[in-house]
């Protein structure tokens, strides 16, 4: 299944990989697979092209980016059965790694996909050897979720055309610079039979009980079990990760860093992806240095560091 066909022009996945239960996963690459492997997982309603600028930093900077887009989301599958549930996710992830090699990985991930992330490292799912979160940890606001999950919803009969998509985006994410070329859109969408289109996620991905209590106490139990070099990273205007989410994560993680982006939203690598960029790598650039090998040993993260980097011109 999936949300109906690719629009013309738009980018070919330069991977694919079988996930769990034999489900198609869709991926691209960057940098030189002999180098350490970085997987960025992206968040909810997203797709791996939210990772094109930091996968190609850190290619040229002498890692092995992969990004793929999460079952039910971009050009991956969407579940026969519907079941999006946290520990699937885990199993993908897990799939992707041993389809790489199943090495030694560091793990960069963002909101769903960093609760992916957090739980893979900490119960050793995967063999991560350092980890970035992306405006997420276990206590994270709800009214921020919902504000996310109601833009989901929206548009249920789809658009009849980008620049539909534009306005729905634009309201949405306001404090972004509308794009001069909506062609940019396309690759968010699918087009279906009647010719409208249509996001391009699973809609059951948004349905089914959540237990968000028993969700921030799993992950409370990950991130206490951390013990590799672990940076998290906030946007400045986040309403998903406030201030007291982090400083509870610092409290159970103290080996942990962390990094705010200043004039950034949740969307930090979308908001200020030069910024953002610049931390995972001076981050990575201490714990594994891009020209050690993937088997090279990593040194422990030196307690709290906080920075906060200055505004950046908006990338549309």
């Amino acid at each position: 299944m999936s949300a109906g066909e690719r629009l013309p022009g738009t980018m070919q996945p330069m991977h694919r990989w079988r996930g769990a239960g034999g489900l198609w996963i869709a991926g691209d690459a960057w940098g030189d697979p002999r180098h350490p492997l970085v997987i960025l997982l992206h968040g909810g309603g997203q797709t791996r092209h939210a990772w094109k600028g930091t996968g190609r930093a850190l290619g040229a900077a002498g890692y092995h980016a992969v990004a793929f887009d999460a079952r039910g989301h971009g050009d991956s599958e969407w579940a026969n059965d519907g079941m999006y549930s946290q520990d699937v996710t885990v199993q993908d992830l897990r799939c992707v790694v041993q389809a790489l090699g199943d090495g030694p990985c560091i793990l960069v991930g963002a909101s769903m996909g960093g609760g992916t992330s957090l739980v893979a490292a900490a119960e050793r799912s995967v063999g991560a050897r350092a980890l970035v979160l992306v405006d997420i940890a276990p206590r994270i606001e709800t009214k921020g979720i919902e504000h996310i999950r109601a833009f989901m919803r929206r548009n249920p009969d789809g658009f009849a055309s980008l620049e539909e998509v534009a306005d729905a985006i634009a309201s949405y994410q306001p404090h972004r610079a509308r794009p001069a070329n909506l062609l940019g859109l396309a690759k968010n969408v699918r087009q279906r039979a009647n010719g409208r289109l249509y996001w391009h996620w699973d809609p059951r991905f948004l349905l089914g009980h959540r237990d968000l209590v028993r969700r921030q106490q799993r992950l409370e139990e990950c991130a206490r079990a951390l013990t590799i070099p672990t940076l998290l990273v906030r946007g400045a205007h986040s309403d998903v990760l406030s201030d007291e989410g982090v400083a509870q994560f610092k409290a159970l993680a103290p080996h942990s860093e962390f990094v705010s982006i200043a004039s950034a939203g949740h969307m930090v690598a979308g908001d200020r992806n030069d910024a953002f960029g610049d931390a995972v790598l001076e981050f990575l650039g201490r714990t594994l240095p891009s020209g050690a090998r993937a088997g090279d040993r990593l040194q422990p993260a030196q307690g709290h560091r906080v920075r906060q980097y200055p505004d950046l011109e908006d990338i549309p």
